[in-house]
């Protein structure tokens, strides 16, 4: 415990002496930062240091025109947000790409990380420096009995004032740094609620340093991340049945089970030892290591700086956003209007020049009238020696004149802010009869301004999701894990990770591992999915048009339907995509290739009993014609066997007649012989 204890100790004097040396660099930019995000979005920002003092009983009014042109930045990406795009490495088709673009979307819905880039560009457009994080945390803290974690996507406000990496790190996306603090501004008592520590006991020697971590009734609490090279075991298994050699980290199987399991259906091959970069989590403040966190998810420092624009200069790191080489312009401005303000509020009206004895008495209207404006004014007469003189005034003062160096400098100041900024006045009027082409010529020049905004954020992007993909392969490296991913319509959909399954050799395999996707990042720039769907419309409503497909036809009727968006579309749109599903023009998801294969075994079924019915019917018929075929046979068998035997008996009736008239004949002959026998004899 003790050496654990003076490791930490040794740790923190090590973070606070890298800190000092990060802040004595950047000191100057950082604040920098700070004032041009304050000029443009506080009111009463642009007057503030020595300026004021020399207007202090002045008018200062405040044009706040660069204010405007960092809202046209920052509203032109929200309509062409960027998407971050997994692809194969092989550059083949791979749905396991589609899952992890499925799960990004996801984790964008679940921690609404829209904030987290919108705060990140406005801070980097106005000020040069903006930044968000990744974090893993569980998915209900609500459920203890819930271990499952997602990636959540959060902003980092004030990034100029609270992030900061590795001084050695010169690539912009940071993934040479060896470490960065990230700074959480607490108040005391927040501080001592939190960790039961009084910041007001803190040495005095950490005040000297140069990063006050408590002042002003306010303590900073540092996230440091440390990036530490591990020593990792492998173990090497040859497969039983397909002979495969598969790798194993020794951590994977630190449980009997999983290693009974792995050498049931394995051979140990052989082992070595590699090393892995992992990062380390501590919580700190300017006393003591309040947390050691151990290491966490992913090998990368989770946390995306953004830069406006960005140099090297000095060896030092630069950066600035739209505001500064716009404010000097913006400061000439707001002097200018105020002195003309000035001069018509005060000098626009010529005073009388009066003697006191003319006033006397009177002086409360005078000095009303310029609020109450009375209809007429009183002065009193001056007596002389032949009694009251004519009440005239002395004289007049003259009305203030604008000079014309300052009508001059407010026009070269205007041109000089548009110039600045990259704007035209003219673009946001739309003349009648104006071609497309130049409406789009127009809209491309206002690209070119805010192109190297999006381009920086898009390439921030593509580091977020190196970050992420890097965390997930062991945040969802669940077996038979039940997840949510949204598809680029933004519709939600079910898959399996890590589901056991066979491939077409009829091998075992485990499908959706994300934590064997090697894969390339890509960033998709283009319009919201509002401007999306209307220039969508427009098109398919132009091809229907000249279409004579009936098919065809149908298929983009279809599509425009699914474009559109109300109350009670949902069922309808879900209608229209199961017919295209079917007719071949959509691609089917999970749930439709499972509830199509149900159909087609419920159509097969269906076909098997009819056909079985109809075999039956079939047989029926042919026993039943059988039945008529043996029954006719059996009486016509009957018919000739009754032929037969009355043949028979008419042959006996016929025999028997013989027989009888033979035998009569018979017994005549023998009476005649007996008859005539006497003669014989004699």
């Amino acid at each position: 415990m003790e050496e654990n204890t003076d490791k930490l100790a040794g740790l923190h004097d090590w973070a606070l002496r890298q800190f000092d040396n990060i802040i004595s660099s950047v000191r100057d930019e950082r604040e920098q930062s700070v004032l041009d995000r304050r000029f443009y979005s506080i009111a009463g920002a642009q007057w503030e240091g020595p300026l004021s003092e020399q207007y202090e009983n002045k008018p200062k009014f405040e044009v706040n025109k660069i204010h405007r042109s960092v809202m046209r930045i920052i509203s032109d990406y929200r309509q062409n947000r960027l998407t971050v795009d997994y692809e194969s490495k092989t550059g083949k088709k791979d749905e396991l790409a589609g899952i992890l673009d499925g799960l990004y979307r996801a984790d964008e819905q679940n921690s609404n990380a829209k904030e987290a880039y919108d705060n990140a560009l406005e801070e980097g457009v106005g000020g040069g420096i903006g930044a968000w994080r990744y974090r893993a945390c569980y998915e209900d803290e609500e459920d203890y009995d819930n271990d499952k974690q997602r990636i959540y996507i959060e902003p980092i406000h004030d990034a100029d004032s609270n992030v900061f990496f590795d001084i050695n790190s010169k690539r912009k996306d940071k993934q040479d740094a060896k470490h960065c603090f990230v700074l959480n501004p607490m108040s005391f008592e927040a501080y001592k609620e939190e960790y039961g520590d009084d910041p007001a006991s803190f040495p005095k020697e950490i005040q000297k340093r140069e990063f006050d971590w408590s002042k002003d009734d306010v303590v900073y609490v540092a996230e440091l991340y440390v990036k530490e090279e591990v020593k990792c075991k492998l173990l090497y298994y040859k497969d039983d049945i397909t002979g495969e050699e598969i790798k194993y980290k020794e951590t994977e199987l630190d449980e009997d089970e999983k290693l009974a399991e792995v050498e049931a259906t394995a051979t140990f091959v052989r082992s070595r030892t590699v090393k892995e970069t992992k990062v380390h989590k501590y919580i700190l403040s300017g006393d003591k290591v309040l947390e050691d966190c151990g290491f966490i998810a992913g090998k990368y420092i989770p946390i995306v700086p953004y830069y406006g624009k960005r140099w090297v200069v000095d060896n030092i790191e630069r950066a600035m956003g739209h505001v500064r080489l716009a404010k000097d312009a913006q400061r000439l401005k707001n002097m200018q209007l105020s002195k003309l303000g000035e001069i018509s509020a005060l000098g626009s009206v010529s005073k009388p020049i009066l003697t006191p004895e003319q006033i006397q008495g009177n002086e409360v209207m005078w000095s009303e009238d310029n609020i109450r404006d009375y209809p007429y004014l009183l002065v009193n007469p001056i007596i002389g020696p032949d009694g009251p003189q004519i009440m005239q005034p002395i004289s007049y003062t003259k009305t203030a004149e604008v000079p014309p160096a300052l009508a001059a400098l407010m026009n070269l100041t205007e041109i000089d802010m548009k110039e600045i900024l990259g704007e035209d006045g003219n673009l946001g009027t739309v003349v009648s009869h104006t071609s497309d082409a130049a409406m789009e010529r127009a809209e491309n020049r206002v690209d070119l301004e805010t192109e190297i905004y999006i381009s920086n954020l898009a390439d921030a992007m593509v580091v977020g999701g190196k970050i992420w993909l890097s965390m997930a392969k062991e945040v969802y490296a669940d077996e038979k894990r039940e997840m949510k991913i949204v598809n680029k319509d933004g519709e939600s959909e079910a898959i399996q990770l890590m589901k056991p399954g066979i491939n077409e050799k009829g091998e075992i395999i485990i499908e959706n591992d994300i934590s064997k996707a090697n894969m390339d990042i890509t960033v998709s720039v283009g319009p919201s999915s509002d401007t999306r769907r209307s220039k969508m419309l427009k098109t398919i409503e132009a091809m229907m048009q000249y279409n004579q497909d009936p098919e065809l036809h149908s298929i983009l009727s279809a599509m425009g339907i699914m474009l559109l968006d109300g109350e009670g579309m949902a069922d309808v749109k879900e209608f229209v995509r199961k017919r295209l599903v079917r007719m071949g023009a959509a691609q089917p998801t999970e749930q439709d290739m499972v509830e199509m294969q149900a159909e087609m075994e419920q159509q097969t079924n269906a076909q098997e009993d009819y056909i079985k019915a109809a075999t039956q019917r079939e047989l029926a018929e042919a026993q039943k014609m059988n039945a008529e075929t043996f029954e006719t046979v059996a009486n016509a068998g009957l018919k000739e066997a009754q032929t037969q035997k009355a043949k028979a008996e008419t042959a006996e009736t016929v025999a028997s007649i013989e027989r009888d008239d033979l035998r009569a004949v018979n017994e005549a002959i023998k009476q005649d012989m007996a008859a005539i026998q006497p003669f014989v004899n004699e």
